[in-house]
């Protein structure tokens, strides 16, 4: 694999998950949300008014996992390059 076509995998791993987590972001945020919390609090037995404070752990933790694994990287070797 070549430096190119690293730095080429790696934008588009970011444009995808921050594409994800603008959608998941935007679900969340608005009513259409509700059906969500009402499968996820059934589901995992947790009652509706904790979900929102895990839903933004959630939101926040895969915003720093893309951040550290996939657009640092492809900054870094953007410079390397």
């Amino acid at each position: 694999m070549t430096i190119e076509s690293l730095v080429e995998f790696l934008g588009w791993c970011t444009i995808l998950n921050y594409a994800l987590l603008i959608f998941s972001t935007l679900m969340l945020a608005t009513k259409s949300g509700d059906w969500a919390k009402g499968i996820h609090s059934k589901l995992f037995k947790i009652p509706q008014e904790n979900l929102d404070a895990l839903y933004f752990s959630y939101l926040a933790n895969y915003k720093l996992a893309i951040f550290i694994f996939n657009l640092v990287p492809y900054i870094v070797l953007k410079i390397m390059g």
